[in-house]
């Protein structure tokens, strides 16, 4: 019960005094009805008690999917994972652990909502846009089942979309508008180095066809099918 008392003060709208994510409770950056369902889940009751940033991991670790809710609007292990990390509030740098350790996809696809969450524009950009090259598998929950996506893909979901995983997201500036205001470099693509590859392979297909055009070209016409000339 103390737990349940925990995270419903945590969740209170009045006298809130903790620490706080663009000037409100962290928790309140999910809507009201999502943060509901995950508190009123057996996930969260039994399995996020007295879990800290240690113990989180062995949580995310075990989880086999994304997602938001499924059935009965009833939240995934993925949401309500998300929402303790909200309450734990880790450091930057125990963040980055999740992110970027290469053993346990979950782990790091939790760690990069939580990014998209909390962390200011620039930084998100900075932080998700090498992720765009991780091409691991994700099952993602759905609805209805199972969907089969990619870190790639939910990475570039939560850079472009406005709602993931059942929870609206913070409407921030777009890349080209931090660009414009000198908060980010312009992205230069990993595939940048490729691309250039197959245009100057293209290019030079062009040129040999155009070399071998000029050759024929220069071979004086005959006035038979032989080769002889006739008066």
């Amino acid at each position: 019960m103390a737990h349940r008392a925990d995270a419903k003060a945590m969740l209170d709208e009045r006298g809130y005094v903790g620490a706080t994510i663009r000037g409100q409770n962290p928790a309140h950056l999910m809507e009201k009805a999502v943060r509901d369902r995950i508190t009123d889940s057996y996930y969260w009751k039994e399995q996020c008690f007295a879990v800290n940033e240690a113990t989180l991991c062995d949580r995310a670790i075990e989880a086999t999917f994304i997602g938001g809710t499924y059935g009965q609007q009833k939240p995934t292990p993925f949401l309500c994972l998300a929402l303790k990390l909200l309450q734990l509030l880790p450091s930057r740098e125990i963040v980055l652990a999740y992110l970027h350790q290469e053993d346990f996809k979950y782990l790091s696809a939790l760690a990069a909502f939580y990014v998209r969450l909390t962390f200011e524009p620039a930084d998100i950009y900075k932080t998700l846009e090498p992720l765009l090259a991780d091409y691991r598998k994700l099952r993602r929950r759905t609805k209805n089942g199972f969907s089969l996506t990619y870190i790639d893909q939910f990475i570039d979901d939560l850079l472009t979309k406005d709602r993931i995983c059942g929870t609206s997201l913070w409407k921030m500036p777009s890349r080209q508008q931090l660009e414009d205001l000198e908060l980010l470099d312009e992205r230069v693509s990993p595939l940048g180095e490729e691309i250039d590859e197959i245009d100057n392979d293209d290019q030079d297909q062009l040129e040999r066809r155009d070399d071998d055009s000029d050759e024929v070209d220069e071979v004086e016409p005959t006035t038979n099918g032989y080769g002889a000339d006739h008066d």
